[in-house]
């Protein structure tokens, strides 16, 4: 019997094979979809996922703007920010959000999903938001995906 065939290998920042994905928003239910995203970016589709290491794919989402929420969430939901100042708590609805600016719904989503620690915020910056079809990203060649 091979006992070599039989260790657990770990992925490290060398060994890992790291592709770029393109997913579509459009008509999507932004939880449903932020939760799948988290996924990809994490690595945790993978076989060889490492929970202390980047191992997920760099991801590129379009049509931020056309994503749905599910019930009264449109207008009811409220993002809590602080500005740091006494008296200074902001709350901004979807709705509100999605008109200055369409991709932070997703991008907070997203984040709200990932680990919060520094692992965390590097696999934040994986991530790539964009309202319209088009992206910057062609010469990665990314694949499209479906979700």
């Amino acid at each position: 019997m091979n006992t070599l065939s039989y260790k657990t290998v770990s992925a490290n920042a060398k060994t890992v094979n790291k592709q770029w994905v393109v997913v579509d928003a459009q008509g999507e239910i932004l939880g449903r979809l932020a939760s799948k995203i988290a996924m990809i970016i994490r690595g945790k589709n993978k076989p060889e996922f490492t929970p202390h290491v980047d191992c997920g794919d760099n991801v590129i989402v379009i049509n931020a703007d056309k994503v749905k929420l599910t019930g009264n969430k449109f207008s009811d939901k409220t993002y809590i920010s602080y500005t740091g100042y006494p008296g200074g708590q902001r709350f901004i609805s979807p709705k509100e959000l999605m008109a200055k600016h369409p991709t932070r719904v997703i991008e907070k989503a997203v984040r709200g999903m990932l680990p919060k620690t520094k692992l965390g915020a590097k696999l934040y910056t994986n991530l790539f938001v964009y309202a319209g079809a088009e992206h910057p990203h062609a010469a990665q060649s990314p694949t499209t995906i479906t979700l």
